[in-house]
């Protein structure tokens, strides 16, 4: 009896395993087949050219005399305005800033310490240009030091170059990037003997917009303005079914 009662407890023992491993497997074997995807990333490049350009300038006058500042610096500003308009840019597309002032004080000679008496003025005009004829404003910007030859204390920032219609670029970029994906996804099931199935998810990349044929990458994205011609990448993440 001691003998046939321990071959029992062995059988109900091992029955008792393997209807454990059934139930624990069971949804493990669900999962992995709930989930046999495969999730790749698709890119797509257009290279663009700027169709806006934004420059931005000034000029400066310095007096120990406020209104002989203001009057200079106001001779200057119709000098440059005429010196652009004869250029060829509309009136329109520039636009001059309020004047700002900057007080100079007087250093004591033995202590080098600044003092509060007033030794003069610095006046500064600045100006921004804003135009969708790129080549001939950026041209512009180069030979404006012109305006130093003709007494005037003028200073050029480089210009910044935009394109207008990137919101609806972005639209086809986006297009485009996800059918690269889905390209990648049906390569990779084909190796392995799969296809691929309906699309389970899909996120959006950051936006890079760099210098024609830079390399640079940001996992912020880049917005590049100093160049004329760009590059304009685009990335999906996305996840799909395996068959």
């Amino acid at each position: 009896m001691t003998r046939l009662s321990a071959v029992i407890c062995a059988l109900v023992v091992g029955v008792a395993l393997i209807i454990c491993a059934l139930i624990i497997s069971k949804p493990a074997m669900e999962f992995v087949t709930a989930k046999k995807s495969i999730t790749v990333t698709g890119s797509a490049k257009k290279q663009i050219r700027s169709d806006l350009i934004v420059w931005r300038s000034g000029f400066s006058r310095q007096s120990d005399d406020l209104g002989k500042a203001y009057a200079a610096l106001k001779a200057d500003l119709a000098v440059v305005k005429n010196y652009l308009v004869q250029r060829g840019i509309k009136e329109n597309e520039i636009v001059f800033q309020p004047v700002s002032t900057e007080t100079i004080y007087a250093t004591d000679p033995k202590t080098g310490m600044m003092t509060r008496q007033i030794a003069g003025y610095v006046l500064y005009q600045n100006l921004e240009v804003r135009s969708a004829e790129v080549d001939k404003i950026a041209e512009i910007s180069r030979s404006s030091t012109e305006l130093i030859e003709k007494g005037i204390v003028f200073h050029s920032y480089p210009p910044q170059y935009y394109y207008t219609k990137l919101n609806e670029l972005k639209v086809d970029m986006l297009a485009e990037a996800a059918k690269d994906a889905m390209a990648r996804a049906e390569k990779i099931a084909a190796a392995t003997g799969s296809r691929v199935g309906h699309l389970r998810a899909a996120k959006m990349g950051v936006f890079q917009i760099t210098p024609k044929d830079s390399t640079e990458v940001s996992d912020y994205g880049i917005n590049d303005t100093s160049s004329l011609e760009k590059d304009i990448t685009a990335v999906v993440n996305a996840e799909f079914a395996v068959q």
